[in-house]
């Protein structure tokens, strides 16, 4: 059994959960969580950053001297990389720097970032939570008492209130997002995993693999190997 604080009433305490709730069986690699990370940073990258190579300089392109009998090196225009205003040699120019992952490599990075959360005590509970108004010190004293404050993940079970956004959105380093939306970056992200009610039922729900489809998964292959 795990032991994860717990943070009920305005009191903390500790309470027991189970070490297979994030264990899937299969061995954690972490190479696909790092690919995962990898791909989520990619595709915030807004890829504009732009420089002007000697084609796109304005200038003459008239030969600068002649090629021989100078006594200096042989140039071509001033438009050349070599010279102050010129064109810029083998400079970034606008790209999109996206790429997509396999959805179940994708659910296996989001496994092995919860499992290792849970195996760091890095996992909280945050009990009986009361927004009915927005209170960042009220959240910030509530994160604070679970020492989550610097860096936290509060995930909700379904939609998040309304107040807990507005609670949370000054915190640094501090996001709020319901359980059916969080990724394995949120949580590489983020130092500490706080859940609301119902939340850790619902990511256990999310990330474990159904028994219709591991059935299905298992007579495929005892069809195949026949």
């Amino acid at each position: 059994m795990a032991t994860i604080k717990t943070l009920s009433g305005g009191t903390v305490g500790e309470s027991q959960v189970d070490d297979a709730t994030f264990n899937f069986g299969e061995r954690m690699n972490p190479v696909v969580l790092r690919e995962a990370v990898i791909m989520y940073e990619a595709n915030k990258r807004q890829g504009t950053v732009n420089t002007l190579s000697r084609r796109f300089v304005s200038g003459s392109g008239k030969k600068i001297s002649k090629q021989k009998h100078t006594g200096n090196a042989r140039h071509g225009d001033r438009k050349a990389p070599l010279f102050r205003g010129g064109g810029v040699a083998h400079g970034p120019h606008p790209r999109d720097h996206s790429f997509a992952m396999p959805r179940k490599a994708l659910k296996r990075a989001l496994q092995i970032a919860l499992n290792g959360k849970l195996r760091d005590g890095q996992v909280s509970t945050w009990q009986d939570a009361d927004f009915t108004s927005p209170s960042t010190k009220g959240a910030f004293n509530a994160l604070s008492a679970l020492e989550a404050a610097g860096s936290a993940l509060v995930v909700a079970p379904g939609a998040v209130d309304a107040n807990l956004l507005l609670s949370v959105r000054n915190l640094p380093r501090v996001k709020a997002l319901p359980a059916g939306e969080i990724s394995a970056y949120d949580v590489a992200f983020h130092r500490s995993l706080v859940l609301l009610d119902g939340a850790l039922d619902a990511l256990v729900a999310r990330v474990t693999p159904s028994a219709a489809a591991s059935e299905k998964a298992s007579s495929g292959g005892q069809e195949g190997g026949e």
